[in-house]
């Protein structure tokens, strides 16, 4: 038995980390200003993306894609029903729908198929989740959107530096939307980021800092105005130069990251794939998953344990576990409202 309690995802945090929040503390400026503007533009040379504006969070992101793209009372937006709440909360935000539908049974992303078939009059955006770091299959997506003249808001929290057919996850789409939660392959402990279209991102960056014509930080440098209109009543969802002082340092050491991920998946798999009580996660040939998750399902037939006690067992061999997700049409607000069946 391990003598320390592996935990489940804990963030790594070096030197580089603290030297960069440290000159950050001791710079005399710790909100929003240039150390987020230069995250900024790292992060958009390292994703190949049109635009990116810098959030306090992948919901944050979400809820200001929606509100750039004209989501409304009336509208309805498709997401997987297997994905983290706040997929859905955003939806609801904007006063829109969301139509929960179902995933392929492999990567458990959403199915093309499924999104087909929930298209109505009313449809404005599909929200293709990838997840666990699996891309979500975009082609058959966008063959849908421009079909139906829809938009597309990813929502890729888990999918840095994911790719599909060679291309990074955040490079395509509309919008996207990142999470560097503190579990997150890069982690600025809370934050997030929104790539995309030059103009939807002008405006999200707008949206994001209270409807402000102008960026607050600018008020107070030297070569600054104390004078802003506000253009629309907007929110207050600006990362912290504190924060991507951390994102900074853990960008230089994604790609290093990443290979050791691959590394503990193949291992995982070439150990855990022997055992026929255990289905491990499928990834297509054709894309390059993030890896942030490590997905086991469990083949209750070939178990004499169920899942709760399986996890039980594991934290008392000092293993720490999660499960993605209890799915959003299970949910007590979304079964309530909209009736949806749990056996669904």
């Amino acid at each position: 038995m391990r003598g320390k309690f592996l935990q489940f995802s804990p963030p790594s945090i070096g030197d580089a980390e603290r030297s960069e929040v440290m000159d950050t503390l001791m710079s005399d400026w710790i909100t929003t200003g240039p150390k987020t503007r230069l995250f900024e533009g790292q992060l958009q040379k390292y994703l190949g993306a049109p635009a990116i504006v810098n959030l306090n969070s992948c919901t944050a992101g979400l809820h200001v894609g929606l509100v750039c793209l004209g989501v409304g009372p009336g509208d309805e937006v498709i997401v997987p029903s297997l994905t983290f709440c706040a997929t859905a909360n955003v939806v609801e935000h904007v006063g829109a729908k969301p139509v929960l539908v179902d995933v392929l049974p492999g990567t458990l992303c959403i199915d093309p198929e499924a999104v087909a078939r929930a298209i109505t009059p009313r449809t404005k955006v599909l929200m293709p989740v990838h997840y666990a770091g699996h891309p979500a299959p975009l082609d058959p997506l966008f063959d849908l959107a421009d079909r139906h003249g829809l938009k597309i808001l990813e929502d890729a929290a888990h999918a840095l530096p994911a790719r599909y057919k060679g291309r990074l996850v955040g490079s395509r789409s509309n919008l996207a939307s990142f999470s560097f939660y503190a579990t997150k392959n890069l982690t600025t402990a809370e934050g997030g980021c929104l790539t995309g279209d030059e103009d939807l991102v002008a405006r999200a960056r707008m949206i994001g800092h209270h409807g402000m014509d102008k960026e607050a930080w600018k008020r107070f440098d030297r070569s600054g105005s104390w004078y802003y209109e506000v253009l629309l009543p907007g929110f207050k969802y600006n990362m912290t130069d504190i924060q991507a002082a951390l994102g900074l340092a853990q960008l230089e050491r994604l790609n290093g990251f990443q290979a050791r991920r691959r590394q503990v998946v193949d291992a995982y798999n070439a150990r855990l794939g022997q055992l026929c009580a255990l289905e491990i996660p499928v990834e297509d040939p054709d894309v390059e998953s993030s890896l942030h998750l490590y997905v086991l399902r469990l083949r209750p037939g070939s178990l004499n344990i169920e899942r709760n006690a399986f996890i039980e067992a594991l934290k008392a061999r000092q293993i720490g576990t999660s499960v993605h997700y209890l799915p959003v049409h299970m949910q007590p607000f979304y079964r309530d409202k909209y009736g949806y069946r749990p056996e669904a």
